[in-house]
């Protein structure tokens, strides 16, 4: 099954928008893969977030998310139509209320929209209608742990945790494309599930296709829901998730 998104167009001239992206430093896929999403739909204008060298992992987190007021500032007079916060382990550190909250509160701070990846991916979830899904994630146990309860938290059946490791340990950002497809084959989800990727650090694109091919799988990754997400808010029009119902050879339903 192919997942995207489509925009509705209007009959005037077409609608260019501007958005305002924050990225953890060492991400090298966040910025490659919304660009490719959102085309020429919308300019994007990234900040990454201070550099926290000596602090732990759960640390640097936490600062990521005590820097948002500050991020938002550093766009300074720049008129955008909406900012969103390309990164999702961050919040995995608060429930899901608390990051409605603070994304409601930033974007009075902001004066446009403001979301998280993690609110941007629960409302895309939303959208399309689910309620059980297939995590995948590259992080740390611990974390992967926070982001089941997360899911849970805000409602959904979390029914099977696939965890994906690059070689050289839970790097999201090492994760290669075709140790992800390896990975979640080797863990067998259904062929109806809806899977809900982690880590926006980690390259998704090149692997909806593998993975969606010949099922009826809905895949969410972090990269379609921030740019789902942003668009709908920067285009001010409805933008519309696509789940494109996998169609089985005549001869396989035992059709002519």
């Amino acid at each position: 099954m192919r997942t995207g998104f489509a925009d509705r167009p209007r009959a005037s001239t077409m609608i260019r928008g501007r958005v305002g992206v924050m990225v953890a430093p060492d991400n090298p896929a966040a910025e490659p893969e919304l660009t490719r999403l959102l085309g020429s739909r919308a300019d994007m204008h990234v900040a990454r977030f201070p550099v926290r060298p000596g602090l732990d992992l759960a640390e640097r987190l936490e600062s990521y998310n005590d820097a948002l007021p500050a991020m938002i500032r550093s766009f300074g007079g720049l008129s955008l139509d909406a900012m969103v916060m390309a990164s999702d382990a961050p919040r995995y550190l608060l429930g899901p209320d608390e990051d409605l909250d603070r994304c409601a509160e930033l974007g009075l701070l902001a004066g446009v929209p403001f979301a998280s990846a993690t609110l941007a991916t629960r409302q895309a979830v939303e959208h399309a209608g689910a309620t059980d899904i297939v995590l995948v994630s590259p992080y740390q146990p611990w974390l992967t742990e926070l982001a089941e309860r997360f899911w849970k938290t805000a409602g959904l059946a979390v029914t099977q945790v696939v965890q994906v490791r690059a070689r050289d340990g839970f790097l999201p950002y090492a994760v290669t494309p075709s140790e992800l497809i390896e990975q979640v084959e080797l863990a067998e989800p259904a062929g109806d599930a809806v899977l809900v990727f982690a880590g926006t650090a980690m390259a998704t694109l090149p692997v909806l296709g593998p993975l969606g091919a010949g099922n009826d799988r809905f895949l969410v990754t972090p990269s379609l829901a921030v740019a789902w997400w942003t668009l709908s808010r920067a285009l001010g029009q409805p933008v519309t998730l696509n789940r494109v119902p996998y169609r089985r050879p005549a001869a396989a339903r035992g059709g002519r």
